[in-house]
């Protein structure tokens, strides 16, 4: 197998970089960034701390993140599984990578940015739903921001729905557990995990 061990060698069997893959890069939000950056109700969070990467799903379909100005961007940590991976990262290594995808469309937006994690109470107060709050708000600064090369959605027929994969074709989150545990009783998760999800969800 041959393996690449320098910059010099993967660059040499790469074309240069396009002008639009250079330009498009900006430090802060234009206004036509911003309006693909509301209108995705998900995004992928990417945070690195001393034992490796992480990448957690984040989504609110009234938007992923709210914009508190062209260079900022806030993210609530609403109910999860309370593993907290991220948010332990950040108190450690404050660099943070986010991937934003909207339904339909073949532009993903990118930010790269340092975050810091803020509990203050008037801010949690701000993003109330069905009378609760988040735990905590992420506060991104963002260093770069840019729109990703529509390619790998467009290979991929992301939103395509005659390639949508029927849920029943694959393994439930019951299934998943048990694998990991041979004694989990993956039936009785599988039937209440439903409910549990509807009154959990905020």
């Amino acid at each position: 197998m041959t393996i690449i061990t320098s910059v010099e060698e993967l660059k040499a069997i790469y074309d240069g970089v396009s002008e639009a893959s250079l330009a498009k890069v900006t430090k802060t939000l234009t206004t036509e960034y911003r309006q693909i950056i509301e209108a995705s109700p998900f995004v992928a969070f990417s945070t690195v701390g001393p034992e490796g990467l992480d990448c957690s799903p984040r989504g609110d379909l009234g938007g992923a993140v709210r914009i508190q100005d062209d260079a900022t961007l806030l993210l609530p940590d609403w109910r999860g599984n309370n593993r907290i991976d991220s948010l332990i990262n950040i108190v450690r290594d404050p660099r943070v990578a986010l991937m934003f995808l909207v339904p339909g469309s073949n532009t993903a937006m990118r930010v790269n940015g340092r975050a810091v994690i803020s509990v203050e109470p008037a801010l949690l107060e701000s993003f109330e739903m069905d009378g609760r709050h988040p735990r905590s708000v992420t506060i991104i600064t963002i260093n770069e921001v840019y729109f990703q090369c529509a390619r790998a959605l467009m290979r991929a027929e992301l939103w395509n729905p005659e390639h949508f994969v029927d849920p029943k074709s694959l393994p439930t989150p019951g299934t998943l557990l048990k694998a990991a545990k041979a004694d989990f009783d993956k039936d009785t998760y599988d039937r209440e995990w439903p409910e549990r999800a509807a009154k959990t969800m905020w």
